[in-house]
């Protein structure tokens, strides 16, 4: 047995294990009465066995007394047995999501379930399975239209996070594209980590409109920081519209600057993703999945596991134990059960 594993959380209470000793101290009380004196004692019967029985009941009630006493004293003490050390896997990335919410992202060109939807629909349904299989990652995000705000900062809580992406709603940001204001702040909030854990995954479909930060400036700020940047740019390359003339073929993504996109990956370390469809969408966020993750320094911790109460249960064992026996040498075995019979009985009518 390891006992180097057994800790104490209060070790100062063992100071009071003496404290019964004290009694030995006290004054004893004084017998006023006299001895009686009767003729006849020579021939009572010897009492010795008596006296030597007694003593044995003494001897083994302040032997009793000690074991439960050291018992209440170590369950004080808060004794805990410590475990080996578990060793928590950490990944040292830290990677910030950036969603698109412009007027652009209602266009209805992709399909889920075999239902023509939203881009942004599409996209919240690709992000969330992303989000999850991110454990112990911390994740953030950005949604950006005619600017960007921090909708999470960086956490390890999963869950706020996806809530936050499923209460995006289209136009909660404005109409236009700030893609230089989303990395801007990506930059900002993810200055002080360290150059190799920082990832920016930016969504769009279109081009920037707006924003007081020119995307490529913006991509030059973020690569001396650090911050690797993957670009998405999502929506078909064509889609059929009714129109007074019949059916014709649009390309519904002539707005995409993918030239930016791929300039921004391209400076940072990072790497550009078309995807035409929710199937591309999906595979483009399980190919980020792929990256290799930079390890931090590895936390641990060792369980602990409280053992108070079995110290103070053994404690309260021997004193019923001890009390059963009082009573069986007071009463005998059949009246101390019916004692306590009518102990228990009296507990539960009160």
């Amino acid at each position: 047995m390891d006992f180097d594993a057994l800790q104490f959380e209060w070790p100062w209470v063992f100071w009071s294990l003496p404290l019964p000793l004290l009694v030995r101290f006290m004054p004893p009380l004084e017998n006023q009465s006299s001895a009686l004196r009767i003729p006849f004692m020579e021939r009572l019967p010897s009492t010795d066995g008596i006296i030597a029985e007694q003593r044995w009941i003494w001897n083994s009630t302040i032997l009793l007394a000690w074991i439960m006493w050291i018992l209440l004293v170590t369950s004080a003490s808060r004794p805990q047995w410590v475990g080996e050390p578990i060793e928590l896997p950490i990944s040292g990335r830290s990677v910030m999501l950036a969603v698109d919410l412009s007027g652009s992202m209602e266009e209805r060109d992709l399909e889920l379930g075999g239902q023509p939807v939203t881009r942004l629909q599409v996209v919240k349904s690709v992000l969330q399975p992303f989000i999850q299989r991110r454990q112990g990652d911390r994740l953030g995000l950005i949604l950006f239209g005619n600017q960007a705000y921090l909708q999470t900062p960086l956490t390890f809580d999963r869950k706020t996070l996806s809530q936050m992406l499923v209460e995006a709603e289209l136009g909660l940001a404005g109409e236009k594209t700030a893609i230089g204001d989303a990395i801007g702040l990506a930059v900002k909030r993810m200055l002080e980590l360290s150059d190799n854990e920082k990832v920016l995954v930016l969504l769009t479909d279109g081009r920037n409109t707006a924003g007081n930060i020119a995307p490529r400036k913006a991509g030059d700020l973020a690569a001396k920081a650090g911050l690797k940047i993957h670009t998405i740019g999502v929506g078909a390359d064509e889609m059929w519209i009714r129109s007074l003339f019949g059916k014709r073929k649009v390309n519904p993504s002539s707005e995409l600057d993918e030239k930016m996109l791929i300039d921004l990956s391209k400076i940072t370390g990072g790497q550009y993703f078309r995807a035409r469809s929710t199937e591309e969408l999906e595979k483009v966020y399980r190919l980020i999945d792929k990256l290799e993750p930079v390890e931090q320094d590895r936390e641990s911790y060792r369980p602990l596991r409280a053992l108070f109460p079995w110290t103070l249960g053994l404690s309260l064992f021997l004193g019923c134990v001890w009390g059963f026996g009082v009573m069986i040498r007071r009463f005998g075995i059949r009246k101390a059960f019916l004692s306590m019979i009518r102990f228990q009985y009296k507990k539960v009518v009160a």
